[in-house]
């Protein structure tokens, strides 16, 4: 990426995906985008990270960019007709009001009340809506580093973002380091984001790890790509 347009840190973070049928998946999806399967299941990620470090590009890495923030995502992995693959954001909780300008070009941000916190072997995520009836709460142990498979990959490694607003589909390109993963048990798990989005239960039980995380992270300007991609 010659000239991105934002720079951060994506850390601490942890990757939730839960199977589901491709068509309860579709069905939330603009049109010339389709569902990408592995294994023949959609998937669907909660990703609770720290986003920090972030600053226009061409400030010096001592230059102060915003505070650092919490954020989670709920995601999911789409294709277009020429078979670029690229996510696609169900819903995204922030901490920070001033990201939601991007709603312009149809990121789906909502602000809301976010924590992330260590304790021992724990690691604490929770947030909740400030309009009120969406929350989540996550607890997990990290483990031991992984050497990740195909589907750890597959899963966590996506280099491009969809949204969708004003009747076209935009399109941003991300560029970063490999995902450090390692294995992570679930403490607890309570959250109401897939019921909020539209998804029936999981079509099975989730796939977790935990990362650090990446430093190096480089957001391209974000383009309109497609016309007549449904309604904003």
């Amino acid at each position: 990426m010659r000239l991105p347009a934002l720079r951060a840190s994506w850390l601490t973070q942890t990757f939730v995906h839960w199977p589901f049928r491709p068509e309860a998946v579709q069905t939330l999806l603009p049109a010339h985008l389709v569902v990408d399967e592995y294994e023949g299941a959609a998937w669907v990620g909660l990703t609770p990270f720290v986003m920090a470090d972030v600053r226009l590009p061409g400030l010096l890495a001592a230059t102060p960019g915003l505070p650092a923030f919490a954020e989670t995502n709920l995601r999911t992995y789409v294709r277009q007709p020429d078979g670029r693959d690229g996510l696609w954001f169900l819903s995204i909780e922030v901490a920070c009001p001033l990201l939601l300008a991007a709603r312009a070009v149809g990121v789906p941000y909502s602000p809301g009340s976010l924590s992330v916190s260590a304790a021992g072997d724990r690691v604490s995520y929770a947030g909740s809506r400030w309009t009120g009836g969406v929350s989540y709460r996550l607890v997990v142990r990290p483990g031991d580093p992984v050497e990740p498979t195909e589907r750890d990959v597959w899963l966590t490694s996506r280099w491009r973002a969809y949204t969708r607003r004003l009747g076209m589909l935009w399109e941003t390109p991300v560029e970063h380091e490999p995902w450090p993963l390692a294995h992570a048990c679930v403490d607890v798990l309570e959250q109401t984001l897939t019921t909020a989005a539209g998804l029936p239960a999981p079509a099975g039980t989730p796939v977790v790890h935990f990362s650090e995380g990446v430093r190096d992270v480089r957001l391209g300007p974000t383009r309109p790509r497609l016309r007549g991609a449904g309604p904003s």
